[in-house]
């Protein structure tokens, strides 16, 4: 097949996504795919303009291949590829492109050795696996018995490959990224993402007014909200990768600048990663005492590997009897004040901490909601005790009245308090 007349030049391509399957749309299953190929994509300077999902229908799969045409250089199918009638994906390609299925010799060795290597026998319906559009070319599936298949015409490049993730993470992984840097030479897309922890969106869009107004051309600056924190992605995209990420690192040291008391890490960080490591350093131990957050605290300091060394465990005390019983809070004390507040919390801290043997601890009470709220204390009202070496720290959160965000946010500023305490000290 010839080079398309865009080959060898410095390129701004863009790409699409379509996932086609009836168990995506019915929320059957979550589209992981897209997120994963998004990533590698923009890794070798491939931007994805948008993302599509469609039923197992050709009449949808055409209409969103027309679309994509339109308006991308790159277009990445996965799904429908199986031996089953509901996968139509192949006949449907070969409508789009006016060709026909051929048998390819070599893909049914290829399915024969996977079915030998599990100790089956091929059948009818896996030969027809072997079966492609005459006009792609066949890209081999080493982990399936679907292949890949790429196709050129009119300067765009159409690649269908199986909608099971291990399957097209290969495919993607050894066929087609290595094509697609090989063909192109492409710009360079860099990222750096800051995060931030007790400021929201609005008022670090406010700070950063003047900061954001003088990016260099080329540069970005995205807000990415989730609960309890919010990520700065600054972007930027160029031809000289060095020359780029110079100017890149002068612009996250400017922003850091202006977000310093905010920031808990960087890119990939957790905070709970960022907390375990800052134990480990100082030698330290925590332990939690929860009760609205119910073991969600734990749950991220126990997802950090290596967590066996500084975290010791945890008393999930939901009930007032469990309170008093486990962690000796006097009875009286939750009679006249209630389990959510400041001074019953605060017992939970401490006694958590001798109990278990630890340098530090956090303890959580609230009102998860959407039930049990008052109005002196409505849903929402979580109080959060840190306790170090030095002392126990509490705070009171007005949070809103959606649970799962409520224990999720009491989580992340109960380990960004502890952070905060582990730098101080």
């Amino acid at each position: 097949m010839p080079e398309p007349v865009f080959a060898g030049y410095i390129c701004s391509m863009l790409a699409e996504i379509i996932t086609i399957g009836d168990e995506i749309l019915i929320g059957q299953i979550v589209d992981t795919n897209s997120a994963w190929m998004g990533q590698q994509l923009n890794r070798i300077g491939v931007r994805v303009h948008q993302i599509t999902s469609v039923s197992d229908e050709k009449k949808h799969i055409l209409a969103a291949l027309e679309d994509a045409s339109g308006r991308a250089d790159i277009i990445l199918l996965t799904g429908g590829l199986g031996p089953t009638r509901d996968d139509i994906t192949k006949h449907t390609l070969c409508e789009y492109f006016n060709t026909t299925l051929v048998f390819n010799e070599d893909i049914f060795k290829d399915v024969e050795r996977l079915f030998h290597q599990r100790g089956r026998t091929v059948t009818e319906v896996n030969r027809m696996q072997a079966e492609v559009p005459a006009s792609c070319i066949p890209l081999p599936n080493k982990t399936g018995t679907a292949p890949g298949m790429w196709f050129q015409s009119g300067g765009k490049i159409i690649v269908s490959m199986p909608g099971v993730p291990y399957e097209m993470k290969h495919l993607m992984t050894e066929q087609v990224l290595p094509r697609i840097v090989a063909q192109f030479k492409l710009p360079v897309i860099l990222h750096h993402t800051i995060l931030t922890q007790g400021i929201g969106e609005s008022m670090l869009a406010e700070r950063l007014v003047e900061f954001e107004d003088n990016l260099p051309e080329g540069f970005k600056l995205a807000y990415l909200p989730s609960p309890g924190m919010v990520r700065l992605r600054l972007s930027a995209y160029g031809l000289e990768k060095e020359k780029l990420q110079r100017t890149l690192n002068e612009l996250v040291d400017k922003l850091t600048g202006q977000t310093a008391e905010f920031i808990y890490g960087h890119n990939d960080d957790s905070i709970a990663g960022v907390v375990g490591k800052l134990l480990a350093e100082k030698g330290m131990t925590v332990s939690t005492a929860e009760s609205c957050t119910g073991g969600y605290v734990s749950h991220l300091l126990t997802a950090i590997p290596g967590s066996s060394a500084w975290y010791m465990g945890s008393t999930i005390t939901y009930s007032y009897k469990s309170k008093t019983d486990i962690l000796e809070v006097p009875a009286e004390l939750i009679n006249s004040l209630g389990a959510v507040s400041e001074e019953v919390v605060r017992v939970m801290a401490d006694n958590v901490k001798k109990k278990l043997g630890t340098d530090c601890s956090i303890a959580t009470s609230g009102i998860a909601g959407p039930g049990g709220g008052t109005p002196a204390k409505p849903v929402g009202t979580v109080w959060v005790a840190v306790s170090t070496p030095k002392g126990t720290t509490t705070r009171l959160l007005r949070l809103g009245d959606d649970r799962l965000r409520n224990i999720e946010v009491a989580s992340q500023t109960a380990l960004n308090i502890l952070r905060q305490r582990l730098m101080e000290e």
